[in-house]
This record gives C-alpha cells, sequence and structure tokens, in this order.
C-alpha cells in the first residue's frame, strides 16, 4: 500500500511539474531538425556593454533559428530584451570611457555611453566606416570610398590622410601608433581568378560568378604631422600586426602562402628600422599563431607551436630576452595580456579533452588555475577593463552556456545564459564514453567517443556508424556537447535508439593534439585518417563485445564527407557503407577556389600532382566496391557541386550501380532551411537501415 502511494505522488509530481522523465527513444529526427530547436537557440557573445557591466548576447527565447538581442549583467542577473537599434550602429568606446562612435545611415556620430547626447559629426553621401578612437579620446579615425580621414572631436573640420588612386586597393586601419601615427593595411586582390557556382532555381540561371585566390598585403604607416605614409612590408600571405602602448612599436608576423614559414619583425618608428625577433617553420602548416603587446610596457607576447605544441613566449622589442613561458604535451589555445606583468590563458593540460583558465605572471613564471569544473571552454573575450572573462562552457549533453569569471575575485564561475530548453533536460541523453587510447604505431595517442545501443539483449550484436567530423582540422571530440555538430550529436542519440553503435575518433589532422598529429597528413591526406579511424574500429570491437565490427558505415560532411568517400574506397574491409555530405572528391578543384587551405597541405597541382591524386577520392573511384550515398548542395559556393558531378561520372563510366544521390538545390555548403537537413538525415538513416541491417537480405 505505502509503494502504491509513493509510486502516485511520484507520478503526479511528474505531471504537475512537467518534467516527466523520457529516454532517447523518444528522439524523432523531426525534433531534431525542425524548430522549435530541441536544444534552443546557442547563446552566441556579441560585445561587453559600453559601461562594461554588461554583454550583449544573440539567443532565442522560443528556440526559433532567428536569432534576437539579449542582455545581462555579468554577475548573472537582470536579463533583458537588448534595443537592437543600438546594437546595429555597431559602436567604439573612447579610450577614456567618455564618448562612443557608430556609423548610422553611412554617417558617423558620438554620443555619451549611454546613446544619450547624440550628434553627427560626419555627414556625405558615401558610406564612412572603419572607426578607430586615437589614444588619447581626442581623434577619429575612419575610412571613407578606400581612403582614411580624421576628425577631432572638439574642433570642426576634416583631415585627409592618404589619397589612393583609382586603381589602387582601398586602406583599412589597424591602429593608433600613438597619437600621431596610424598603422594602416591594403588587400590587393587584382589577380584573383574567377570561378562559377551556377544558381538554378530562378527564373533564369544565374552565374553565381566570384573570385578567389590569395591576396597581397601592404602594411603601411601614416604620419599625421606631415600626412607622410610609409610603406612596411610588402607580400603575399597572412599577417597581423600588434603595436606597443606607447606608439613606438609595430610588430608584423607574417606567414607565406604556403603556411611553412613565420616571422615576426618588430618595426621601431622612433628609430626607423626593425629587428626580426622570432621565427617558425615546419613541414606542414602553421597554426594557433598570435601576437599581442603588453597594454603597459613593450614586451611582445607570442602563441607558437615552435616546441610541437602551442605555448606562450615573450620577447623584447629588440629581440632580447625570449622567453617561453609554458611547455609540455598540451596546447594553449587562446591568452591575452591583463597588464604588463600577467596573462590569462586557456590550456588543455588537465586533458585534450579539458580546458581550464589560468593566469601567468611573466616576471617569475608563477601560474595559478582558475577553474575547476571539468568541461570544455571555448570562444573566450575578455572586457576592454580586464575585471572579466565570458566564454562558452559545456560539459556533456550539456549544450554550451555563456559563462563568467570574475578575474578580480576568480571564485568561481558565473552562468549568464538559461537557454536550454525544458524538453531538452526531459531526454535521459546516453553519455558517451570518452576513451584516450594509443594507436597501432605505439605512440599516436588518440582521442575517441562511443554511444552503445538502447535496450541491449544478450547474445545480440549492433551494427556500428563512424562519424567523421569536418573541417580536417578540429577537435570535436572533449568532454562536452558539440557546437560544431549539434544536429548530429542528436542524431546519433537517435541511432542508438535504433540499434547501432556510434563512435568518433578525433584523427591525426585535428586540432589540439600537437603540431606532429595535425602535420602527418601532409602531402597525403587520407591516409593516416583512414589508420587512426580503423585503430578506432579495432578497439571498438576489443572493448565492447556486442559491437559488430562487420557491419559498418560511416559518414560526414565537408573534410568528413571526402574522409567517407577515401576510407572506404581504400579499407574496403571495414567499411560496408559510406554517406558523404558536401564532399571533396577532387582536391585540385578545391585548390583553385580555396587555395589558402589546399596549398598549405598538399603544395600545388602542378608541382604536386602525386599528392593530389593520392589524396583525392575520385582516384579511386573506379575500384569502389561498397554502396555509397552521395548529398550536395547544388549550389554550395565552398565544395563546389562539380566534385559530386565529376566522381559520380566516375561512377557511372566504372559501370558501378551500387550508389545514390540527392542534390539540393537552393542549398549552399551549410544547409539552412530545415527541409532539407531533415530529408538529408532521412536519407542517412535510410542508407544505413538498408546497407547493415538488410545486408543478408540483400545478400551483400
Amino acid at each position: 500500500m505505502k509503494k502504491t502511494i509513493l509510486t502516485f505522488l511520484i507520478a503526479l509530481i511528474s505531471i504537475t511539474t512537467g518534467f516527466a522523465q523520457q529516454g532517447v527513444d523518444t528522439l524523432s529526427l523531426e525534433s531534431i531538425f525542425y524548430e522549435p530547436l530541441l536544444a534552443g537557440n546557442r547563446p552566441e557573445l556579441i560585445r561587453f556593454s559600453p559601461d562594461q557591466q554588461s554583454i550583449y548576447y544573440h539567443a532565442n527565447d522560443s528556440s526559433m533559428m532567428e536569432e534576437e538581442l539579449f542582455m545581462v549583467d555579468l554577475n548573472g542577473e537582470n536579463r533583458t530584451r537588448a534595443n537592437e537599434e543600438d546594437f546595429q550602429r555597431g559602436y567604439d568606446l573612447s579610450p577614456d570611457g567618455r564618448h562612443i562612435a557608430y556609423t548610422q545611415d553611412g554617417d558617423i556620430w558620438l554620443a555619451d555611453p549611454s546613446f544619450a547626447n547624440a550628434r553627427k559629426v560626419v555627414a556625405s553621401d558615401e558610406q564612412e566606416y572603419n572607426l578607430h578612437w586615437s589614444p588619447d579620446s581626442k581623434r577619429l579615425a575612419f575610412v571613407q570610398n578606400g581612403n582614411v580621414w580624421i576628425i577631432d572631436i572638439n574642433q570642426p573640420g576634416l583631415t585627409q590622410v592618404t589619397n589612393k588612386k583609382e586603381d589602387e586597393p582601398g586602406y583599412n586601419i589597424s591602429a593608433w601608433a600613438g597619437n600621431d601615427k596610424l598603422i594602416l593595411q591594403q588587400y590587393d586582390r587584382s589577380d584573383y581568378k574567377e570561378y562559377y557556382f551556377p544558381e538554378y532555381v530562378s527564373q533564369y540561371v544565374e552565374t553565381g560568378r566570384t573570385e578567389r585566390g590569395i591576396a597581397r598585403h601592404i602594411l603601411s604607416v601614416a604620419r599625421l604631422d606631415s600626412i607622410h605614409t610609409k610603406q612596411l612590408f610588402e607580400g603575399k600571405g597572412y599577417i597581423s600586426t600588434s603595436v606597443s602602448s606607447n606608439g613606438q612599436y609595430v610588430a608584423l608576423d607574417r606567414t607565406g602562402p604556403d603556411m611553412k614559414k613565420r616571422t615576426i619583425e618588430v618595426y621601431d618608428l622612433a628609430a626607423g628600422d626593425s629587428t626580426v625577433v622570432f621565427k617558425d617553420s615546419t613541414k606542414g602548416w602553421l597554426y594557433g599563431t598570435e601576437i599581442a603587446f603588453a597594454p603597459e610596457g613593450n614586451k611582445l607576447m607570442i602563441l607558437s607551436e615552435k616546441d610541437g605544441w602551442n605555448h606562450i613566449y615573450t620577447v623584447e622589442p629588440d629581440g632580447s630576452s625570449l622567453t617561453q613561458h609554458t611547455e609540455g604535451q598540451f596546447e594553449v589555445p587562446w591568452a591575452e595580456w591583463l597588464d604588463g606583468t600577467n596573462i590569462v590563458f586557456a590550456s588543455t593540460e588537465a586533458d585534450p579533452g579539458e580546458r581550464h583558465i589560468y593566469t601567468l605572471n611573466t616576471t617569475n613564471d608563477n601560474i595559478k588555475k582558475l577553474t575547476s569544473k571539468t568541461g570544455y571552454r571555448q570562444s573566450f573575450a575578455l572586457g576592454p577593463d580586464k575585471h572579466y572573462l565570458v566564454y562558452e562552457y559545456t560539459y556533456f549533453n550539456e549544450p554550451f552556456e555563456l559563462y563568467a569569471l570574475n578575474l578580480q575575485n576568480p571564485r568561481e564561475e558565473t552562468r549568464l545564459t538559461q537557454t536550454i530548453p525544458d524538453r531538452f533536460n526531459q531526454i535521459d541523453w546516453q553519455q558517451e564514453d570518452y576513451i584516450r587510447l594509443t594507436g597501432r604505431d605505439g605512440e599516436t595517442r588518440l582521442s575517441m567517443s562511443v554511444l552503445e545501443p538502447l535496450d541491449m539483449q544478450e547474445g545480440e550484436h549492433y551494427p556500428v556508424v563512424v562519424f567523421i567530423h569536418g573541417a580536417g582540422s578540429l577537435q570535436n571530440v572533449y568532454k562536452g556537447w558539440s557546437n560544431s555538430y549539434y544536429r548530429e550529436y542528436m542524431f546519433h542519440q537517435y541511432l542508438t535508439a535504433h540499434g547501432y553503435y556510434v563512435m568518433e575518433v578525433d584523427y591525426r589532422h585535428s586540432t589540439g593534439y600537437g603540431r606532429d598529429f595535425r602535420e602527418d597528413v601532409t602531402g597525403w591526406m587520407g591516409k593516416y585518417e583512414t589508420r587512426d579511424i580503423v585503430d578506432g574500429i579495432n578497439y571498438l570491437a576489443e572493448n565492447y563485445p556486442q559491437a559488430d565490427t562487420s557491419r559498418v558505415g560511416t559518414y560526414g560532411g565537408s573534410y568528413g564527407g571526402f574522409m567517407a568517400l577515401y576510407a572506404t574506397s581504400v579499407a574496403p574491409g571495414y567499411f560496408d557503407a559510406a554517406a558523404a555530405l558536401r564532399a571533396v572528391t577532387n582536391w585540385e578543384n578545391y585548390y583553385y577556389t580555396n587555395p589558402w587551405y589546399t596549398r598549405p597541405r598538399l603544395g600545388t597541382p602542378e608541382a604536386d600532382s602525386v599528392n593530389y591524386a593520392r589524396s583525392s577520392p575520385i582516384t579511386y573511384a573506379d575500384s569502389l566496391q561498397q554502396p555509397v550515398l552521395i548529398l550536395h548542395g547544388l549550389i554550395d559556393n565552398n565544395v563546389g557541386f562539380q566534385d559530386a558531378a565529376q566522381y559520380i561520372d566516375e561512377l557511372i563510366q566504372s559501370g558501378n550501380k551500387e550508389f545514390d544521390m540527392m542534390m539540393y538545390p537552393t542549398e549552399r555548403h551549410s544547409f539552412e532551411d530545415p527541409d532539407a537537413w531533415f530529408d538529408e538525415y532521412t536519407r542517412i538513416f535510410e542508407f544505413f537501415e538498408e546497407y547493415l541491417k538488410n545486408r543478408e537480405a540483400r545478400n551483400i
């Protein structure tokens, strides 16, 4: 009798509170892909408020895709709907905190930090943009029609700084160097080439014309006392700059188009000379590079993988006192100065799948850990006054929320947003197994995740789905909710409810595991990634007795789609079916439209044709043995539909009948229409059902 009453009370509480726990077997593809979004609309930090007591962020209360603007105090209180009009002004706070500058209808306005006492200070028929306050808050630099101008906010009049010729690239303002100089950049795209991504759904076919290439950068310093501009650097590749607090030094961090060599040069604007203070080179490609002068003094911080892992270095402008402050087999993915001595940074020292926050005293190398809660943190933003650090935090089955850490009193993290819907929390999500294993070489350490089928029956064996993340250079196996693949995260739970194991390996090429791990794939993409994924399948077979690794399907998008086709082609004994979404099938195509990505990894098609051939799934298409499903947006302007068309044609020419495809006429690389997402993943699910569960019936 007591048990009956207790059961009744529990049921009554569940009904009245609306929090009855549900299993993942209640998931449907509709609930995953259609609005309202099951996991809600993840909040995105936009910026700190002018008074630096709160933040603006994008989210949606009703879990719809269209984002809305909110504000919340940095103590987590007073969450309100924000004024979208104020945000759209794109204000820039003066260094002394007394004024904000913003553009409205192409003109420049000044106002108090509360947007009161607004007055228009520049009005013209042209658009004004790229606003930059001088360090003394007395002048405002901006760009109009490609030229740089300055206005003194305390007296009328405009000063034109540059006078570019009509055929010259326009100027952009990088920073002030003191109150009397500006650092300017130009991006010369004159040798870009035309490419086409046709669009078919309008009344007439449109060309989808675009221009692609690697820009030539020009860095200059403009001296305002003489309106004289001097060029400091010109060259192709990638550059970033930082200016010392007193404006005397400009650091230029430059990397060539193939991303093999890095040079950091500091220009002494007073003496008129320069010093190379840091160099790095690699056989693969450089990653995680960053420089920043301290807000006080002249010390320059450098993030570099020079010793094989991304760490913090500092150096003086003359190249002396080069010091490495962090070391070990872990990554420092982000760091920023707090003052002239101290740095706040994130680190994976605890585990590759965890990120914690630390401070570093560069004088004595004292490091203090500020966070203790296990989880994964990313997208760090330090407030202008250096008091608060805001970032995204997640743990297993807990989607990212915004958190703040008071760096002046870092006792605990403060959760700023509450955007996870109740219906998401009502589901008893399975926590994936987070695994660290050693590859076949006995040295390479791999991260892997595993989800098991629900309601497994003794003696039964279940097929396996291998998910392969995209981008190549990405980390997706960590102790948290996948921000890059949140739909897939839920889809994998859906698969477990239908009797599948689901596994993923952060293969070599992934970030977060050091330079050698990422660069092993240089010159032959697909080779080592496949080995690592196969090692994961073998681990699954050895440690999960009910996993049937004789029935393995794989899928992924973009780089993951490339890998699904490549791995199934070269390791048919491990893969029985592959679904490839927006896949690169011919890396030569990708080189021409995205050389910034392909050249560092494979070289050029002219000089390194072997690298391109052995890395491209189309090379192996005529010998493909297993069924594949090709899914591609017709107007994809990242991985063009040309890749899908060429691959399908090769399958047809080789007499292959075991393939299917679907193209999506109005979708680009990242799908936007829920109907397209739903259709795509319905096809993937049915594809695995047919080829992994009904294989014996089809005699495959």
